[in-house]
């Protein structure tokens, strides 16, 4: 039988995470989603609290250089560049985690409320056609739900990532990822193995759309 190269990737997420095999519909749905934002040179947004800030921060670790491969520059760009930047700059993917930004969050939080920040940012770093990845283990996050009704207002798509309840972010997503799972750490554990597998996914779209390949 003949698979796309993301049907083999999540083969083999579920082949060590079997639990994952029901959540095979959003995960696709959420690829495309990422997929054509990313290709038509959008931003994904993505935020969390504490161990869900990590996850956002290290998921657009990995979409901003190489993953599982090196993503060689194209020779137009390396042609722009002097070395050591030709041969050692990746190609990137458009992320940018919203956990950051201390000095205006602690701005924010000080001078207007802590729990609009990650929605200031959205208003102001977001664009049509971006998406917002929130991820929030029991989806009553306030500052995510906020982030998520700032994205819609500016016309975003919202992927949101929890456990099994969906909480309010359910309501508030364009394509929701509930694990399987109710308490934090169990749904911290299920949701890298789905990010791993999607930045894969994306990462083999990402170098087909820069060398014309087709799948």
């Amino acid at each position: 039988m003949n698979f796309t190269p993301e049907e083999r990737i999540w083969i083999e997420i579920v082949s060590r995470h079997p639990t994952l095999e029901a959540m095979r519909g959003p995960v696709f749905s959420a690829f495309h989603c990422l997929k054509d934002c990313i290709l038509a040179q959008g931003t994904l947004l993505l935020c969390g609290n504490g161990g869900s800030a990590a996850d956002a921060d290290h998921w657009a670790g990995e979409l901003l250089k190489g993953f599982a491969s090196r993503r060689p520059l194209t020779a137009q760009e390396n042609a722009q560049l002097p070395e050591p930047l030709a041969s050692k700059l990746q190609s990137g993917i458009r992320a940018i985690p919203l956990c950051g930004f201390p000095a205006l969050s602690s701005a924010f939080a000080n001078d207007v409320d802590p729990e609009l920040t990650f929605a200031q940012l959205v208003h102001t770093l977001g664009r049509p056609g971006d998406v917002l990845i929130g991820l929030s283990t029991s989806g009553n996050s306030k500052n995510v739900l906020h982030a998520a009704a700032a994205a819609r207002a500016r016309s975003m798509k919202v992927l949101g990532m929890t456990g099994k309840d969906g909480g309010a972010l359910k309501n508030l997503s364009d394509i929701w990822i509930g694990v399987p799972a109710s308490s934090t750490p169990a749904v911290q554990e299920l949701h890298l193995p789905i990010y791993h597998g999607l930045s894969l996914m994306l990462e083999e779209a990402w170098e087909n759309s820069r060398t014309g390949t087709i799948t």
